[in-house]
C-alpha cells in the first residue's frame, strides 16, 4: 500500500535552495538566463543529482534534458514530470525550478522505498522556457511539438551578446545529437508556483489546473525622423515615441475591453533612439503581450492592435514594423491527467480548487502531443518573475506529494 507514502519536504526545499545559489542575486532571487554560464552550472548539478539516483540522461538538439528512471516494463511510454531551470533576469527561486526538482524528489522517494513503477519515469528540463535571453518563450518545447522549426530556433540570437542559440548550446556543452521530439509519453505533469494571487487568497494549498489561457507576443517598431527638439516645430514632427505612447494606452484599453480575463502589457524590452534628451526620437522598438482564455477573443484583441498601430503610423507619419513572434492558443488539459491529480489531492486531504493558468508554460506545448496537466501551489502575494518571489515549504511539499501520487496512478505499480 502506498497511500501513506510522502516525499521528503526538507530535502525538496534544500535542493531548491542549492539550485538558487547558482546565479544568486543580492535581492534574494536568481539570475540564471538560458544557456548562460549559470544555466550550465544548474544543468550540471541537476544531471549529477539524477545520475546519483540511477537515472540515464539524454540531451536533444535543443538542449532539452531527459532523466529516465527505468520501469518494470520499459517498452511502455514513460510518465514525465518537469519544467525548466532557466530564470528571468533577476527572477525568483521557484519559477520552473520547483517543477524540475519536484520530479527529482519523486524519484528519490521511490528509490528510498524500493518502489518500481510499471512504466518508466522521466524528469525533463526544457531549454529557454522564459524567453528572456532568446525569444520567443517556451522555445525548445515548441520545437519538440513541431510548433517551431528547429532551424528557426537554433538561429535565435541572445539579447545580451547577439550569439546564436546553436552556438551557445555548443559553448556550454549541451548541444545534444538526439532528435527534438518523437518521444511519446503516457502523461506529462508539470508542477509550478501559481504566479498569481488566487490560491493564496482562497486559502488553498493546491491548484488542479484544467486549462491555460492563450497568448500572443509582438515586436513592434515605429520609425520616424530624429530632429532637434528646440528648432523643429510641433507641427510636422515624426516623433516615434509619441506613436509608441499612443499604442501603450491602446493596449491597456483593449485588454480592459475584454475584462475580466483580458491581459495586455507593453513589456520592459523598450528601446528609444537616439538616446538624447534634445533629439526627437526617430525610432522606438517595443514589445506587446496579449492574453485571454478564449481563442476568438484573443483574435479580436490582435485585430484591434493591428488597426491602432496602422492608424497611429498614418496619423504621425511613421513607418510601422509589426511582427507577431509567438502565438500559444488557449489549451485545455487532459481529463484523465486532471482526474489523476484531483484523485491524489483528495486522497491526501489538502484544500484545493480547480484553476486556470494565466501564464504560459511548456505544458501548453506538450499538451498538443501528450496527455498533460499541471499542479499549482501558492506563491506569496502572487508575485513571480521577481526576486521577491516566495512560496511556503509546506505548500511546495503538498504539491510534490500530489505529483507523487498522480504519477503512481498514471505509471502503475
Amino acid at each position: 500500500m502506498t497511500t501513506n507514502l510522502r516525499i521528503n519536504g526538507k530535502r525538496l526545499w534544500d535542493s531548491i535552495m542549492a539550485m538558487a545559489k547558482i546565479g544568486a542575486t543580492a535581492g534574494g532571487g536568481s539570475h540564471r538566463l538560458a544557456l548562460s554560464d549559470e544555466d550550465k552550472q544548474g544543468r550540471d548539478l541537476f544531471a549529477e543529482w539524477c545520475i546519483a539516483e540511477g537515472c540515464t540522461i539524454t540531451v536533444d538538439r535543443m538542449g532539452n534534458m531527459f532523466a529516465r528512471r527505468a520501469g518494470k516494463d520499459n517498452s511502455r511510454n514513460p510518465v514525465a514530470m518537469g519544467s525548466h531551470l532557466d530564470t528571468q533576469p533577476y527572477g525568483g527561486k521557484f519559477d520552473g525550478v520547483y517543477g524540475v526538482l519536484s520530479g527529482l524528489e519523486v524519484v528519490r522517494t521511490l528509490n528510498e522505498q524500493n518502489i518500481v513503477t510499471d512504466a518508466p519515469l522521466e524528469i525533463i528540463n526544457w531549454t529557454n522556457e522564459e524567453g528572456a535571453r532568446f525569444a520567443p518563450a517556451m522555445l525548445a518545447s515548441g520545437v519538440f511539438t513541431g510548433h517551431h522549426d528547429l532551424e528557426f530556433a537554433l538561429s535565435r540570437t541572445a539579447t545580451d551578446n547577439g550569439a546564436e542559440l546553436a552556438a551557445e548550446l555548443d559553448r556550454i556543452g549541451y548541444a545534444g545529437d538526439v532528435i527534438c521530439g518523437n518521444r511519446p509519453y503516457t502523461a506529462y505533469l508539470e508542477p509550478h508556483i501559481e504566479q498569481g494571487p488566487i490560491l493564496e487568497r482562497e486559502g488553498k494549498m493546491v491548484g488542479v489546473v484544467t486549462d491555460a489561457q492563450g497568448f500572443r507576443w509582438y515586436n513592434i517598431s515605429f520609425i520616424g525622423q530624429a530632429a532637434h527638439t528646440g528648432s523643429t516645430p510641433m507641427v510636422g514632427r515624426k516623433n516615434a515615441l509619441l506613436g509608441a505612447a499612443k499604442v501603450i494606452q491602446a493596449v491597456d484599453e483593449i485588454a480592459k475591453k475584454y475584462a475580466p480575463d483580458g491581459r495586455g502589457t507593453v513589456g520592459g524590452q523598450f528601446q528609444v533612439a537616439p538616446p538624447s534628451r534634445n533629439i526627437i526620437p526617430g525610432k522606438v522598438d517595443f514589445t506587446v503581450d496579449f492574453r485571454h482564455p478564449n481563442a476568438d477573443t484573443i483574435a479580436a484583441m490582435d485585430a484591434a492592435l493591428r488597426e491602432v498601430c496602422q492608424q497611429v503610423a498614418a496619423e504621425i507619419g511613421l513607418e510601422l514594423q509589426f511582427e507577431q513572434i509567438s502565438y500559444s492558443p488557449p489549451t485545455p488539459f487532459d481529463v484523465n491527467c486532471i482526474a489523476a491529480v484531483e484523485k491524489a489531492v483528495q486522497m491526501l486531504g489538502y484544500p484545493y480548487q480547480r484553476i486556470l493558468s494565466g501564464a504560459g508554460h511548456d505544458a501548453c506545448h506538450i499538451a498538443k502531443v501528450s496527455p498533460t496537466s499541471m499542479i499549482f501551489v501558492p506563491c506569496k502575494d502572487g508575485i513571480s518573475h521577481n526576486e521577491a518571489e516566495s512560496s511556503k515549504k509546506e505548500d511546495l511539499e503538498a504539491g510534490c506529494n500530489v505529483l507523487l501520487h498522480a504519477v503512481l496512478e498514471l505509471a502503475g505499480i
